[in-house]
């Protein structure tokens, strides 16, 4: 644990803050790193916007370092450690929703956060043809090299736990509480064996939080934030499956879906959204690798055969255009990235996307990562 995580802390401690706002302070106040933001003067920081004079008066005169050590303490009593929005093994998609945590709980690898993950989410209360599919699925999910990600709940999310720990692969177990307080107390024993088999166990929770209802809304914007896209296995028309799939689908993740017999109303919900187009019915996993974006050697190798030049350097296109393709010359980017990194909403980032793919500049992949042509 660093400086900048105890000064995120004491950021999430500040009244009236919040995690768009720290963001917000993060990106607009001309600041290097966290601890910075408590030295900025009270005159300079109702000059920030979104800020205001009472929330500037609170990190100016903020006086709650006693309680943020006593978090840091618990935290290393309870063996667990710490990442910041910032450090080397945030979650790279994660880092890119609306609202990021700022700073995550971690038990096990750290390493296993930078995976590339698909979500497997479900009911609590799955039938026989639902536990086979989970198991059926985070199985070939795994062997192909994805990070399985859920929530440890009862159901479809401990079958997933437990099927890609089973199957050699790696799992992230995202919590609605705090690290010390696994829920459902029962698994317990499976996030012991996550963590054995070099995965992971988070919370953006601090210690000592219990699992209260509220937290697990909040605990599903992290599991599809940080996939690749969302299974949805067994699902009725409510419940966290259904909330899960509609952050991912506010989160520009890709939502993929089981399909089940009419008459059965726990696939009531997995129907509704292939029924809505919401979600892509799943027969084969090539469902699954057409659309989600997956760093494949063979992918790489095969760019790596492309020739220097580009094509939006020979066209003559506005400054805007033009940025876009600058920030594209390294590297792909997921639609988010670009939108963070233009400063520019993503509906309004759309028009000139597709304006320079029809001019043959860029072209769209699997998972919406756009690359230069």
């Amino acid at each position: 644990m660093t400086e900048h995580h105890r000064a995120l802390l004491g950021l999430l401690h500040v009244p009236e803050m919040g995690l768009r706002r720290i963001k917000h302070l993060l990106r607009t106040s001309g600041v290097s790193s966290a601890e910075q933001v408590f030295d900025i003067p009270y005159s300079r920081l109702i000059k920030i916007d979104n800020v205001g004079e009472m929330l500037a008066a609170n990190i100016a005169g903020f006086d709650g370092w006693d309680e943020v050590d006593k978090v840091l303490e618990k935290t290393e009593s309870t063996g667990a450690s710490l990442v910041g929005l910032g450090d080397e093994f945030y979650p790279e998609l994660l880092k890119h929703i609306y609202d990021p945590p700022v700073l995550l709980w971690v038990k096990g690898s750290k390493k296993a956060l930078k995976n590339d993950g698909i979500a497997v989410i479900g009911t609590r209360r799955p039938g026989k043809y639902g536990l086979n599919q989970t198991k059926k699925w985070t199985g070939l999910l795994s062997k192909a090299g994805l990070c399985i990600n859920s929530g440890l709940a009862y159901g479809v999310d401990a079958a997933a736990h437990k099927a890609a720990v089973q199957s050699g692969g790696k799992t992230v177990a995202v919590l609605g509480s705090g690290i010390d307080i696994i829920y459902p107390a029962k698994n317990s024993r499976i996030a012991r064996e996550i963590v054995d088999a070099g995965g992971a166990v988070i919370t953006e929770f601090k210690p000592g939080t219990q699992p209260d209802a509220v937290n697990f809304p909040e605990r599903n914007r992290i599991v599809s934030g940080m996939s690749h896209g969302v299974l949805v296995v067994e699902s009725g028309i409510k419940g966290g499956s259904m909330i899960t799939a509609r952050c991912a689908l506010d989160q520009n993740r890709e939502v993929f879906v089981i399909p089940h017999l009419l008459d059965y109303p726990g696939g009531e919900g997995c129907n509704y959204l292939i029924r809505t187009g919401q979600g892509k019915l799943v027969q084969s996993l090539q469902d699954i690798e057409e659309e989600i974006s997956v760093h494949l050697q063979g992918n790489d190798e095969e760019n790596s055969k492309k020739p220097g030049r580009k094509v939006w350097e020979s066209l003559e296109l506005s400054s805007e255009l033009s940025e876009i393709c600058r920030q594209l010359a390294e590297q792909e980017l997921h639609i988010d990235q670009l939108s963070e990194n233009l400063n520019i909403p993503v509906f309004k980032l759309l028009p000139s996307l597709l304006d320079l793919e029809m001019q043959g500049a860029l072209k769209q992949k699997a998972g919406k990562y756009f690359e230069l042509c």
